[in-house]
């Protein structure tokens, strides 16, 4: 069936109830909530009790669905992270009726501390701690107790499965690191915000999208939709904050001095360093500097999430935003396992309703809607679509979905410095420097954390300065589907110790990184040399870590997949709408820019045409 225009934008005269507290906001006033419970012996499972007593909204109905899922809606969208967020935000605005399907838990936020006990203990918590030897918890993680090797070569031990913030998945030749919550990656990402220079943009896209038209409109339009600004000076050069010590004396707190350690290290090389847009909230870095807001930022913490809302995430802006059209809703702990299309033209979803702890509640329940968006992410999305074009479920599926795949060039770059200004290292990053240098890929370095680490004598004292480098890697590789080794049938299950095993078969090559290496390790010795110091740690973190990508992008690719615009080929009313449109880099930069503005600007046009 086909939707008029008429009844595409105007949908249901009824308007959704919509909750009393926004998408990530804390529980509603006079609440009381629980004391938290003893705190277990460090790196031991914790047990129901500990992750109900740290946060009830987990386990709250009213918290986690305000509004019921409907049988049958206008429009599902499947996933919950940029491009979803601003698919369902547009449409809302249009007056259509949305509901959005999420995996994961839908997380509070506690900006200030709420008693002087929690100040004293520095708890607040509501996403596991990151810094090393804090007690880091199944928060962390999606259904997954440990990884051996993080981005820094360190070990992360959750020692419990649990709905986490952070799913992090071993393909063969690459980890795959991805967000599970409401807000998806934006929950766990570091913040960066940037476009890419014309001559990268073309070399991706070669003439399918027009850059004028991007740089013009649809970048501006996403930078306004997540908030990006520049790290204030006032923060960056460590001026802001209450001195520390008796009677006020002493220094200020300084979590980003190490930032101005990697400016001056790329200076003295040569560099210029350029300053980035990131969509944290300065105020809430400010009130942690100021000892009114548990440290998150200030401490390094981003990858399992900022429990103060120091990370201005879709929680609380778009996704936000659509909920008070009166339009949306969304519905968490729901994973989808399977999609298709009646004959009527009508599309249907199934998924399973899962428990913080992944046991299953409800089984194979399905909901239909007349269109259907996949914002599940490159991996997520390019899934479904594999298997329902194995399965038949969508029966018109051309032969490019699953091809198109890369990781953006990404990797995690590490020098050994003496110890800088301040006793932690502190996100988001404030600057970057490109290098196109002869006769290898062209690379950008941009300023890091090592949370807990880095510049701290009182941990390992190290000096390690990180960088994340991206580069513009034409590698690509594509999914076959095996039915052998889809073995379960529920996403949560299939990524149990971050085991591939839902049918889609990655098959990155086990040279693709190795381009990628070369030219930042070129680079990076290149720095080192001029400044006198070492890179990485041998036997503990290497120097170029490329063996992961928390940049997943293709499998459905714009143009291939779809049309011009993320509109499926073959199937009205199905659309893409998130990273696996993009065709395997941005750049090389940080993807979420382009995916946002990629998503506003295909979502104008289907509002615009009705179709």
């Amino acid at each position: 069936m086909t939707l008029s225009r008429r009844t595409f934008l105007t949908g249901s005269a009824a308007v959704v109830a919509t909750a009393a507290t926004g998408v990530g906001a804390a529980t509603a006033a006079g609440a009381a909530a629980p004391a938290p419970s003893a705190l277990p012996s460090l790196f031991l499972p914790k047990g129901d009790a500990f992750y109900r007593s740290r946060v009830p909204e987990l386990f709250n109905a009213s918290f986690q669905e305000p509004v019921p899922l409907a049988s049958h809606t206008e429009v599902l969208v499947i996933g919950t992270g940029f491009g979803a967020a601003v698919a369902a935000l547009r449409l809302g605005q249009a007056g259509v009726r949305v509901a959005m399907l999420e995996r994961g838990l839908r997380w509070p936020l506690r900006p200030r501390y709420r008693t002087t006990t929690e100040k004293l203990l520095h708890q607040g918590d509501t996403f596991s701690p990151e810094q090393l030897f804090k007690d880091t918890d199944g928060r962390a993680l999606w259904f997954r107790r440990s990884v051996p090797k993080g981005l820094h070569g360190l070990p992360m031990v959750a020692n419990d499965y649990f709905a986490g913030a952070l799913e992090v998945v071993d393909h063969p030749g690459i980890q795959v690191w991805q967000g599970s919550g409401v807000g998806g990656g934006s929950l766990i990402y570091t913040g960066v915000l940037i476009a890419p220079e014309q001559r990268f943009f073309d070399h991706v896209w070669k003439g399918s999208v027009s850059y004028q038209e991007m740089s013009s409109t649809w970048y501006p339009k996403a930078l306004a939709t997540v908030r990006g600004s520049h790290m204030p000076d006032d923060i960056y050069y460590g001026r802001y904050g209450k001195s520390l010590g008796l009677l006020g004396l002493g220094p200020k707190p300084d979590p980003f001095g190490h930032c101005r350690t990697w400016d001056g290290l790329f200076r003295k090389t040569g560099y210029t360093t350029e300053k980035l847009n990131s969509n944290f909230a300065w105020n809430v870095i400010r009130d942690e500097l100021d000892g009114l807001s548990r440290p998150s930022a200030t401490a390094g913490e981003t990858n399992f999430g900022n429990s103060n809302g120091a990370k201005f995430d879709l929680t609380q802006g778009a996704l936000n935003e659509a909920v008070a059209t009166g339009r949306v809703t969304i519905h968490p702990r729901r994973v989808v396992t399977a999609v298709g299309q009646e004959p009527s033209g009508r599309y249907w979803v199934r998924f399973d309703l899962i428990t913080p702890f992944g046991n299953v509640e409800r089984k194979d329940v399905t909901v239909t809607c007349d269109r259907l968006v996949l914002g599940a992410g490159s991996m997520g999305t390019t899934e479904l679509l594999m298997r329902a074009r194995h399965t038949g479920t969508l029966k018109n599926l051309n032969e490019h979905v699953g091809q198109g795949w890369g990781t953006n060039g990404d990797a995690a770059v590490i020098v050994r410095h003496s110890l800088s200004a301040g006793l932690t290292q502190g996100n988001p990053s404030p600057s970057r420097i490109l290098d196109e240098g002869k006769n290898r890929l062209p690379v950008v370095l941009e300023n890091w954390a090592v949370p807990g680490v880095g510049v701290n004598p009182s941990l390992i004292g190290l000096g390690l300065i990180a960088s994340l480098g991206m580069t513009l890697d034409d590698t690509r590789s594509s999914f076959t589907y095996n039915p052998g080794t889809d073995r379960t049938t529920t996403r949560t299950q299939l990524r149990m110790d971050g085991k591939p095993e839902g049918g889609a078969v990655l098959g990155w090559p086990s040279s693709g990184n190795d381009e990628t290496v070369r030219s930042l390790r070129e680079v990076i010795n290149r720095v080192a040399d001029a400044n006198n110091i070492k890179t990485g740690v041998p036997g503990l973190v290497p120097d170029v870590n490329a063996n992961f990508t928390a940049h997943p992008l293709g499998g459905a690719v714009l143009g291939k997949v779809t049309d011009g615009y993320g509109r499926v080929l073959g199937h009205p009313g199905l659309y893409v709408l998130d990273g696996a449109l993009i065709p395997g880099s941005t750049g090389p930069v940080n993807p979420v820019l382009t995916i946002t503005a990629m998503a506003e600007r295909n979502i104008a046009k289907i509002i615009e045409e009705g179709s």
